[in-house]
């Protein structure tokens, strides 16, 4: 019976074991004239490779201090769109908000490719969209671009 014991109890922790190595993560940084930009999430090695715990914010340097859209935290929710392989990472993240009656929203698109091994470089594009700065109510968008660094492991 203790044999048996110790040897559920040693199974189980090697179970535990191979869970910790079954995952990495990934994450993007940018500082530069328009943004400052800090995101990452956690990323399984199975099961299709979903992430988890992504997090990120993001300043619009270009936007007045006071503007509601000049800083952003992104949720696991923002993260519409990833891919993750040994040639490219790529992000889409999006958020909106309505705050009295004016609608207004971010999306972040992140392209890179790999410059060596976990190294990922590449541009971002963001659409900043303000209902309230929207006077020919056209829907356009205003987009900013830069250089993007981001890693993987």
């Amino acid at each position: 019976m203790r044999i048996m014991g110790c040897a559920t109890m040693l199974l189980s922790m090697l179970s535990t074991a191979g869970t910790a190595f079954a995952s990495g993560g990934i994450w993007c940084n940018v500082d530069d004239s328009a943004v400052a930009l800090d995101v990452a999430a956690g990323v399984t090695r199975g099961l299709g490779g979903p992430t988890f715990n992504f997090r990120g914010n993001l300043e619009i340097k270009a936007r007045a201090v006071g503007d509601g859209l000049r800083k952003t935290v992104f949720e696991q929710s923002n993260l519409t769109q990833y891919w993750l392989d040994n040639k490219e990472l790529r992000l889409n993240i999006y958020h909106e908000q309505d705050v009295a009656k004016s609608f207004s929203s971010v999306e972040l698109t992140i392209l890179t490719t790999a410059s060596d091994e976990g190294v990922y470089d590449g541009k971002y594009t963001l659409a900043i969209y303000d209902s309230a700065a929207d006077r020919d109510k056209d829907g356009e968008t205003t987009d900013l671009t830069g250089k993007v660094s981001c890693g993987a492991e």
